[in-house]
């Protein structure tokens, strides 16, 4: 450990921290970019708004995969940094500048995998048939117990369909 600080001196480790301080930043702000599938949660704009609810009976549930349609690429530019500056500890010169660019390279793809991860939930596709005839089919995250024969309410508005049990 003293190794690793005794070649982290002057300019260099000004700028090890600032690049470690920024990757840090650049993780809890993606941490904040946090989207929801669950039938229990609202957004602040969708809160004490009305919405129109609709009875009926579950009749088929599907295990589903949701994630998110794209990454924020924070994963991959906070790895990116952290692979860097650990790549640059390797060698002198020539070789420190080779060991960032690849641990920059190699950061951005585990950073990015591990984003990619963090963006799955386990769902249900819950299929509804209405006390009106008609059937509806909604997909979200599989945080509510629901069972086929199950009375639920559909609740919709400006914004996500969401079912719940009754």
């Amino acid at each position: 450990m003293g190794y690793v600080f005794s070649r982290l001196e002057g300019p260099r480790a000004g700028r090890v921290l600032a690049v470690a301080l920024v990757a840090a930043s650049l993780s809890v702000l993606g941490g904040c970019a946090n989207e929801s599938a669950s039938s229990s949660t609202y957004t602040y704009g969708q809160a004490q708004r009305e919405q129109i609810v609709r009875t009926g009976t579950v009749v088929a549930l599907r295990n589903v995969l949701i994630e998110k349609g794209q990454t924020s690429g924070v994963g991959a530019l906070a790895g990116g940094a952290l692979g860097g500056v650990a790549g640059s500890s390797i060698g002198r010169g020539t070789g420190s500048v080779l060991g960032a660019v690849g641990g920059a390279v190699a950061g951005a793809l585990v950073g990015n995998a591990v984003e990619n991860q963090a963006g799955k939930t386990q769902g249900l596709e819950i299929t509804v048939r209405l006390d009106n005839g008609e059937t509806r089919v909604v997909a979200q995250a599989a945080d509510t117990p629901l069972s086929v024969g199950q009375r639920v309410r559909l609740i919709s508005g400006d914004g996500p369909t969401r079912v719940v049990p009754m």
